[in-house]
């Protein structure tokens, strides 16, 4: 559908970002110079993929970016432990790759991450604390090499972030900010085995610390 493509590419440009409140139907099909019924049409199918969530009386809000993200929100599979426990599993199998193929650039960039990860904890600057951890996760699944894992990735970004916006606690629990060390000594010694014990171990320190 025309319309529905329209949609999904300002949704995907960030036009209409993730939990903003998008135009009524009225406004969209004058904008479009179609009909009412037609606009009614496409935001039901972008509905049903999770891209957009209609609330009765409110209007229509922007959900996720991509279906993926979006289904597992509409079904509720984005439950912090859930998400937790899948990040486990994809970035302790991308650190044992990222031990094998992670290239200096891609050893550097991690470092990168993890001081500029230091520096936000040290002044207390959260958002930059979520951004620089975010960026050394995906660059650990970057560095195995495999394009179809950063590909799964990058498809769950949203609920990655989420996740790692709900558990940032400062100051960190330290078992969590010694796993990230631990973690790239490994990719960068080329240690396969301990580098997925070092990312798995991670995410479990994670797991402790907001269980307490």
């Amino acid at each position: 559908m025309q319309v529905a493509g329209q949609f999904r590419e300002l949704i995907e440009a960030g036009t209409w970002p993730v939990g903003a409140k998008i135009p009524g139907e009225v406004t969209l099909a004058g904008q479009l110079g179609v009909s009412r019924g037609t606009v009614r049409e496409a935001l039901r199918a972008l509905s049903l993929t999770g891209l957009l969530e209609p609330r009765i009386g409110d209007g229509t809000y922007v959900r996720a970016t991509n279906e993926i993200t979006g289904v597992l929100v509409r079904d509720e599979l984005s439950a912090l432990t859930t998400v937790l426990d899948t990040r486990a599993g994809l970035e302790a199998a991308a650190a044992r790759l990222a031990a094998v193929h992670a290239t200096e650039a891609d050893v550097e960039a991690l470092a990168a991450a993890l001081r500029d990860r230091t520096a936000a904890h040290d002044t207390g600057d959260r958002d930059g604390y979520i951004a620089a951890d975010t960026a050394f996760h995906r660059g650990v699944v970057r560095a195995s090499g495999n394009p179809l894992l950063v590909r799964l990735y990058d498809a769950v970004a949203e609920v990655v972030t989420a996740s790692i916006e709900d558990t940032a606690v400062l100051p960190e629990d330290p078992r969590v900010r010694d796993s990230h060390d631990v973690l790239l000594r490994c990719v960068r010694g080329g240690d396969r085995d301990g580098a997925a014990a070092a990312s798995y171990h991670l995410i479990e320190s994670v797991k402790e610390t907001i269980t307490r």
